[in-house]
């Protein structure tokens, strides 16, 4: 006669500075204060809960305050330009993270295969908006595929809010250098303000 049998399982609960000082050993498994942590490949990894600081894990939002309604960026007809945005506002999940450098208005990674969420809203408008669209595009090393463009549908001068996603991953060039956002005027000027940049960092590779 075969009988089903529970287990439970007591693991230790200990602080985060007595785990990190455990020798490395594969299957480890400990509780602490910030979270539930096993070991693997070598190294601890957090298994819950994903979120808050300590999972490394976070938001940023970057509102541009100089180029407003009333001080709007213009573009000439094909000239690609740094899609602006000084930081003026800046929002997050928690102090010291920052996913995006208004000096240089370049997106930033932490490590290598990390994944984000970028969300890009703004607004603009065209006085031949028939024949202008918007090109939008993110450049530096192999990150010209991210990219799309963006059309014109209320009529000549005509406010348009614009809001889009886009999903990557860091290699090695975007944790070193960086990477643009740039925006581009095609078959006609066009004006444009009110950025935001919402960064979502979603995913720790390592």
């Amino acid at each position: 006669m075969v009988k089903n049998t529970s287990y439970k399982v007591q693991v230790d609960v200990d602080s985060d500075e007595v785990r990190n000082a455990y020798q490395i050993e594969e299957g480890a498994y400990v509780t602490t204060s910030s979270g539930v942590y096993t070991v693997w490949n070598g190294e601890w990894v957090k298994l819950y809960p994903q979120g808050g600081a300590s999972s490394g894990l976070g938001w940023v939002r970057y509102d541009d305050t100089q180029y407003t309604s009333s001080n709007k960026l213009a573009l000439v007809d094909g000239v690609q330009v740094n899609l602006p945005n000084n930081g003026g506002n800046t929002y997050r999940s928690h102090d010291g993270v920052d996913y995006y450098n208004p000096a240089t208005n370049k997106l930033i990674g932490d490590n290598l295969n990390d994944t984000y969420i970028l969300t890009v809203t703004f607004k603009a408008s065209s006085p031949n908006a028939n024949q202008t669209h918007l090109d939008f595009q993110l450049v530096g090393n192999d990150y010209s595929r991210v990219a799309n463009s963006l059309g014109y549908f209320k009529g000549n001068d005509v406010t348009q809010n614009f809001h889009r996603l886009y999903q990557y991953y860091v290699d090695a060039d975007f944790v070193s250098d960086g990477v643009g956002i740039k925006i581009t005027s095609d078959g006609g000027s066009s004006v444009l303000w009110d950025v935001i940049f919402f960064i979502q960092k979603v995913q720790n590779y390592g």
